[in-house]
């Protein structure tokens, strides 16, 4: 079964490049998957009939019981006939029903073999979980398509709105799902079907899981989106909204309904709800003059038909339910493949300009024909079969009260009677002859273009005659519902109250469609009956107006209030459960040396002079101590790799602190009242002594032995290494590793987008390249020429060159360098790594920065920092090969031991490798922080400078 999926994906990948080299003949080609799928599908009739089901499994996440779980039994392997079968068909009937020039088309090509796929799998999957993911496949495909033509409003309109109704049901089944699966102690759907959860707790599960069902088959009050939807290209109206995902949420009523059909809330919910939406659906589509819409209302119709036979919990009305299922995809996908011939052929859908086209398309009008007479119930088609096996189920109906069963039964001949109306209306309507209408004259229609509606056409009038073989078949379903074995479904049972219901349908029906034009004039008296779309345009309206005032009350564009805001939370929360419940230690430490106090004081103070000032550069200054201060209490604590790597990064902050400095005031204003500096100064200490209590509380909640117990061993034995946290950081966590410098990428990516004006790539800005402007003519002696320390030295503006920085800069670039490398290569064992050292290089760079500018910047590194960040983001990744190659895990680190000339003795670990990715990323990073906040701000301040100067210059000459 994960084949058949894996080739959905495979076409749906190649679909456009086939549709860009065959046009729209790739359909055709494409075709080939789906039947496949279908022939497969036909061949395990005789397994599923002897073993019942066909099942396959996959570990997925072993450790918390999730697989990849696929089953086919008969209701299933229905399903997949459908999605598969008139899948194919439908493609085969897009390669005429598009032209080659179509905009798009190897697009929608890819997307709708990608929404086959993804409702194939979502009929196959047997784990609640899987299901889910297929299911909202199936509604973000459903999105592209019905979005097809995104020039069109109505298009883009329909699709958000089918989004938004079948995501919001997906999201509260996705509840019931979890509910379900926790409850039972596993995801696999039939055993929580076999073994169903009870209880008030088990009808709110299930519940949620039908609110997924209600929304995705456009059930009252969700109806509304599926008209909409028929703003989609008319095979996607056959294949999605007539044979394959409305039919979703009917196969998810069908597959609870054998566990949960008893539950208190099922019959109540599901039974008014169908009769509702069938009732509703029929009488909108009376009024309808667009074909297609009128398809479209008694496709809900039909679906709240489908889902009050299945919903019901008898193995009759089982049986019923899924006969209609069949023949539903039959005779509504032939409608709509029709609707699309008409459509190509006369350049209209509507019936009003409709006349004598029976005539001229004979053959395309018998297949109307004979699909809306089964859609109607009119023998010997399949239709009729479906719709008196209902009848019969409803006259007895054990698990019905007595009224409810016959007002129900009621109900079910009403909307019989206009869904015969409404056929009749719509082969009128397509087909006859109409007074004092011209006869349109048609396009002529090829074979190829009529090949699927005539199969599906001809499928529905086959399958009445050979129902009693079908019902053996889907018996198979009905018996795991409900007590009992359902009766046989056939052509003939004799004269009998159902047959007579039957009959009574079509006359009442042939009567209503007679006195159409009556009908028309009580409709038009009140035309907003069952009109939903206007109570979703006010809820839309309500929730933009709701985001509007909330959106403005919170995000004010102020920093402070945001802060405030989540620190008034987090003391509100976690402090009032901290005070009520909080284990607090029996003794407390406050130093291991009176050193620390020490640090610990100068950090305080540091902290709430920090606050005090109103220097922007001494506020920076001091929040810089006080992390220094922390560093210095790492080290003390015994940890040199934290305090060398805090020393680091405190370092790099200031700087880029200070650059950013440059754009801002040097004093800062204080605007705020007293009573509002009293509110932060409260939230603050209440937010720094919280925190302090939960980390006492964390260290005293401890249960068992720390795992870091066995890191020192284990990081030697295991990782070939004894620095401890360097062996965590590329071995041990190297996912997390991995995917942190991804994150500093695309900071570092985003950072420097908002900062350049120009292209963020290009030539970097070099010293010998730019030559220093010669001096002008001077009185007196020339003078002699300065030493030159750094390259760039001499492009500076002299009040802003330091003579003792260009040295110092000249003398210890290097040195820091190779300090950078040998903290890279040796940090596996001593204190270091490729983080800390490329912190180390990074400042280097800072260093010549400073005394030298941007062209001295450029000098000293004359690359791309991209090109670095993407470098050391692949080096990384790639070293997760080797631990494969050797038979090990991904990112496993390997030891290679070899004794070499000269060298003597040498190991070599793979993750070294891997840290020196970590390098590379954290000096592109620091690069691109020195070339966006640093060069680049420094090259806008130049231009801004030019442009003030020129007037000046201009009047001067």
């Amino acid at each position: 079964m994960p084949y058949l999926l894996a080739a959905h994906v495979l076409l749906a990948l190649v679909a456009p490049l086939l549709v860009r080299r065959l046009g729209r003949d790739a359909f055709l080609v494409l075709a080939v998957g789906p039947a496949a799928a279908f022939v497969w599908a036909l061949a395990q009739l005789a397994r599923v009939r002897d073993d019942g089901a066909v099942a396959e499994s996959y570990e997925w996440m072993p450790t918390v019981g999730l697989s990849l779980s696929f089953r086919l039994d008969t209701l299933s392997l229905l399903l997949t006939a459908l999605v598969t079968g008139v899948g194919a068909l439908v493609l085969v009937y897009c390669a005429r029903y598009f032209s080659s020039g179509s905009a798009g088309l190897g697009r929608f090509a890819g997307v709708l073999l990608a929404f086959a796929g993804a409702m194939l799998g979502l009929v196959l999957a047997d784990d609640m979980v899987l299901l889910y993911v297929f299911w909202e496949l199936t509604s973000v495909f459903s999105y592209l398509l019905i979005g097809h033509s995104a020039q069109l409003k109505a298009g883009r309109r329909a699709a958000m709105q089918a989004l938004v109704v079948t995501t919001a049901g997906g999201l509260a089944m996705l509840v019931g799902i979890v509910m379900l699966g926790e409850r039972a102690g596993t995801y696999r759907l039939s055993e929580v079907v076999a073994e169903p959860v009870g209880g008030t707790y088990g009808a709110t599960a299930v519940m949620l899981v039908l609110a997924g069902a209600l929304t995705k088959s456009a059930l009252f009050p969700f109806h509304f989106w599926l008209p909409a939807a028929m703003a989609a290209p008319t095979p996607v109206s056959a294949y999605l909204h007539a044979a394959a995902m409305v039919k979703a949420g009917v196969y998810l009523v069908a597959r609870f309904a054998p566990g949960y059909a008893d539950s208190s809330l099922w019959r109540p919910v599901l039974i008014p709800l169908g009769l509702a939406t069938m009732l509703l659906g029929a009488w909108r589509a009376l009024r309808q003059h667009d074909l297609k819409l009128l398809l479209a209302f008694g496709t809900v119709s039909q679906l709240g038909f489908l889902t009050l036979l299945v919903g019901t919990g008898t193995a009759d009305a089982a049986l019923a339910g899924v006969t209609m299922l069949l023949a539903h995809a039959l005779f509504k996908a032939t409608l709509f493949l029709v609707v699309g011939i008409v459509d190509r052929a006369t350049g209209t859908r509507d019936l009003r300009e409709l006349s004598g086209l029976g005539r001229r398309l004979p053959a395309v009008a018998v297949m109307a024909v004979l699909a809306a007479a089964s859609m109607a119930g009119v023998p010997p088609l399949l239709g009729f079969v479906g719709k008196e096996t209902a009848y019969a189920a409803f006259l007895d109906a054990p698990r019905i009260a007595g009224w409810a069963s016959g007002l129900t039964l009621a109900g079910l001949v009403v909307g019989s009677v206009l869904t015969f109306a409404y056929s009749a209306r719509f082969v009128w309507g397509a087909f006859a002859d109409k007074p004092g209408l011209e006869p349109v004259t048609p396009r002529p229609v090829g074979p190829l273009f009529a090949a699927a509606p005539g199969l599906l056409a001809a499928a529905g009038l086959v399958a009445g005659p050979m129902s009693g073989l079908l019902g053996e078949g889907l018996a198979h379903y009905a018996e795991t519902v409900g007590d009992g074995h359902p009766h046989s479904i056939g052509l003939w049972h004799g004269v009998n109250t159902a047959l007579g219901l039957s009959a009574l349908t079509l006359a009442a029906g042939f009567a209503l469609f007679a006195a159409r034009d009556r009908v028309a004039a009580v409709q038009a008296k009140a035309p907003g009956v069952g009109n939903a779309d206007g109570a979703y345009r006010a809820v839309m309206r309500g929730v933009d107006r709701v985001a509007l005032t909330v959106t403005a009350a919170t995000q004010r564009g102020s920093l402070p209030a945001y802060l405030g805001t989540i620190l008034a939370v987090l003391v509100a929360v976690p402090g009032v459960a901290m005070i009520r419940g909080g284990q607090w230690p029996d003794t407390l430490r406050a130093w291991d040396t009176p050193l620390q106090a020490v640090v610990a004081g100068v950090a305080l103070i540091a902290a709430v002079t920090a606050v005090r000032t109103h220097q922007r550069l001494t506020a920076v200054l001091l929040v810089g101590a006080t992390g220094y201060g922390v560093g210095m209490l790492f080290a003390l604590h015994g940890a040199p790799d934290l305090a060398l790597t805090q020393f680091l990064v405190e370092s790099l902050t200031l700087v880029v602190f200070v650059l950013v400095l440059r754009k801002l005031p040097k004093r800062i204003v204080e605007r705020h009242s007293p009573v509002t500096r009293a509110v932060r100064a409260t939230i603050a200490i209440a937010g720094g002594l919280l925190l302090g209590a939960l980390s006492l509380l964390a260290l005293d909640a401890r249960v068992a032995p720390p795992v870091s117990d066995a890191f020192p061993k284990e990081a030697y034995e295991f990782g070939e290494g004894k620095n401890v946290v360097n062996v965590t950081l590329v071995d041990v966590r190297a996912w997390d590793t991995f995917g942190e410098i991804s994150v500093l990428t695309a900071a570092a990516t985003g950072v420097a987008s908002l900062v350049f004006l120009r292209k963020r790539t290009g030539a970097v800005p070099r010293a010998h390249a730019i030559a220093p402007p010669p001096p002008g003519p001077t009185p007196g002696p020339t003078p002699a020429p300065q030493s030159v320390w750094l390259p760039a030295g001499a492009l500076m503006a002299p009040q802003r060159r330091s003579l003792v920085l260009e040295v110092v800069a000249r003398l210890i670039f290097h040195t820091i360098l190779v300090l950078s490398v040998y903290l890279l290569f040796a940090g596996h064992n001593v204190p270091g790594g490729g983080f800390s050292a490329g912190l180390v290089a990074g400042l280097a760079l800072v260093v010549r920065y400073v005394a030298g500018g941007r062209y001295e910047l450029g000098s000293a590194a004359p690359i791309d920092p991209g090109l670095l960040l993407g470098l050391g983001v692949l080096v990384s990744g790639a070293t997760g090969v080797i631990g494969l190659l050797v038979g090990g895990e991904v990112l496993q680190t390997v030891a290679f031991e070899q004794t070499l000339p000269v060298l003597g003795h040498v190991k070599l670990v793979t993750s070294l490798f891997f840290d020196i990715g970590v390098y590379l990323v954290v000096v592109g990073l620091v690069l691109d922080i020195l070339r966006s906040l640093g060069a680049e701000l420094e090259r806008l301040d130049e231009d801004e400078d030019m442009d003030v100067d020129a007037p000046l210059a201009g009047v001067a000459r």
